[in-house]
């Protein structure tokens, strides 16, 4: 219970003294308004501000979809091939780095202007693809030695190595890796938008941006809130699912 309570005193006091330093100062609503503002344009405003929260979690989840099956696929593969994963780590590593905005007007031309919701799914795949694709990988490297030499005396084929001892062998870090990956899928489909603009798709970035635009920074405020909250509800909820998957590896 102290440990539940003890973020929720902590966040009580922050916005207490954030309410009071406001009133006390005489800061302009525009500015920075105070928590009760930002609560109430959070009620008035709670429709649209759930209706965009759900279209940026549904493409954040499609993308983690996405980038789950070609990242697991390609590790796969290329754990098959060690020439192979040679040559596919340095350009995975290449797309990790590569920032977002700077490529979403790329994207966003060969996806095509009309249809900005394709090029935000496959900016938020770029986005989530390392960490699943560098957690497979590795986890196909962490089969136990001794298991690895017995499949050998038996003469295991490499798929059979692959399906029946590397892949159950990396069930710990394909479950970190989406748990990163879900964070940055969301960071990524945020981003996206951002760099769509143009109301296309009016997931919360189009809130966020649309606020600003029209100084309503109590609604900008209560975006970003609804966001870090549906951050936290996927990240507890992978992390509710990684803890059982756990549970299951080490039972099996």
């Amino acid at each position: 219970m102290s440990r539940i309570l003890a973020p929720l005193l902590l966040v009580a006091l922050l916005l207490a003294a954030w309410e009071g330093a406001v009133r006390a100062l005489g800061v302009p609503a525009y500015f920075l308004p105070p928590p009760s503002g930002v609560a109430l344009a959070l009620v008035k405003n709670l429709p649209a501000l759930a209706a965009a929260a759900w279209i940026t979690l549904s493409t954040a989840l499609i993308a983690l979809v996405v980038a789950s099956l070609v990242a697991v696929g390609l590790a796969v593969i290329v754990g098959l091939n060690p020439l192979l994963e040679a040559a596919v780590r340095p350009l995975a590593s290449v797309l990790q780095v590569t920032p977002v905005v700077a490529i979403a007007p790329l994207v966003l031309i060969w996806a095509g202007i009309d249809h900005p919701e394709r090029a935000i799914v496959a900016l938020a795949v770029l986005v989530a693809f390392f960490p699943i694709f560098s957690g497979a990988v590795t986890g196909l490297r962490a089969a136990d030695p001794d298991l690895e030499r017995l499949f050998d005396l038996y003469g295991a084929s490499r798929w059979q190595r692959v399906l029946r001892l590397r892949l159950p062998s990396a069930v710990p870090f394909l479950l970190e890796g989406h748990k990163v990956g879900a964070g940055l899928a969301i960071i990524g489909a945020v981003v996206a938008e951002f760099g769509a603009g143009s109301g296309g798709v009016r997931g919360l970035a189009w809130q966020i941006l649309d606020a600003g635009n029209k100084l309503q920074t109590a609604r900008m405020i209560a975006a970003l809130v609804v966001l870090g909250l549906m951050g936290v509800a996927l990240h507890a909820l992978l992390d509710r699912a990684e803890r059982a998957g756990l549970t299951w590896w080490r039972g099996r």
